[in-house]
């Protein structure tokens, strides 16, 4: 199935676009879309002094409040920790600091030279008291939720815009993060999967509920070795064998965390997905394409 209308527009440092079944649905989708990207940015960017995230980063060393959103994203950060093992871990803000991503990403310049490690904390030194909306973390650590929180807002859109639908579903994409909602006719979106979105799809695939994400370490990079997944257990950027992972879940975030973990995790990812019942496909730094979980062998795209 096609959308029968779509929108897109750059958002939060990526691209946002929103499909749906019913064209009558498309205005209403959009507003609710836009209001889920710019509470998530505001809650848990990095890059803006005046968001929540950062003003608890700020408060490093003492209990503090924390907004609903912002609590929602950090219970599903430390979730993402906690089911990966600990290799998506949002304790990595230095890290990513120390390997040059210290600024919105459409600011950066090529960067060389060595690459700075520093010991990440490990995402157990964060005490969340997800009830009383409470954070206490060490003086020191930084945390960055870029790993969960971009899709965490996918999930959040999806949900929001198949909501403003009177008629139909919707297919929420943001920068690879896809989650679908609401009422979708058989047999789904059909979506492409690409080892770098700025040169097209390379297998379509369908998706008619849950979420698609894909973690890719060859267009967010700003120099040899430096990209924006860090590999908690060295404090640099992960040096993987695969460039790019897509994988389906029952959510986005779910999916999100498992890609992320795919590429951190190297040669291991293949058994650490089929032993999770997962389909991803992973795209080796050669080019080589393995599948896994049931993933669809489908021909690439000439």
């Amino acid at each position: 199935m096609i959308a029968a209308a779509s929108a897109s527009w750059e958002a939060i440092g990526t691209t946002v676009s929103v499909h749906v079944t019913d064209p009558g649905d498309l205005d209403a989708a959009r507003c609710a879309v836009e209001s889920e990207v710019d509470a998530i940015d505001a809650a848990c960017s990095r890059f803006r002094a005046d968001s929540e995230l950062s003003r608890l980063n700020a408060c490093a060393g003492r209990p503090t409040p924390v907004g609903p959103l912002l609590n929602e994203a950090l219970a599903a950060a430390l979730r993402a920790a906690r089911l990966s093992g600990g290799v998506v871990d949002p304790t990595v803000g230095e890290a990513l600091v120390l390997a040059g991503y210290d600024r919105d990403f459409a600011q950066l310049r090529p960067q060389a030279g060595p690459l700075r490690a520093v010991r990440v904390p490990g995402w157990r030194v964060v005490r969340h008291d997800a009830d009383r909306h409470l954070v206490t973390m060490p003086a020191g650590v930084q945390l960055d939720l870029g790993a969960t929180a971009k899709a965490l807002a996918a999930d959040r859109a999806a949900d929001a815009a198949a909501d403003a639908c009177l008629n139909g579903g919707v297919l929420i994409n943001l920068g690879g993060d896809i989650a679908v909602a609401g009422s979708i006719p058989d047999p789904g979106f059909v979506v492409g999967v690409a080892d770098d979105h700025r040169a097209g799809a390379e297998q379509m695939v369908t998706i008619a509920s849950g979420g698609l994400a894909t973690s890719s370490t060859t267009v967010r990079r700003w120099g040899a070795g430096r990209h924006h997944i860090i590999d908690p257990r060295t404090g640099i950027p992960a040096g993987s064998c695969w460039r790019t992972v897509s994988v389906a879940a029952a959510s986005c975030v779910d999916a999100n965390t498992a890609a992320t973990a795919a590429v951190v995790l190297g040669r291991a990812a293949q058994r650490w997905l089929d032993e999770r019942g997962l389909p991803a496909r992973l795209v080796a730094s050669d080019g080589t394409v393995a599948i896994v979980g049931g993933w669809p062998q489908e021909e690439r795209v000439a």
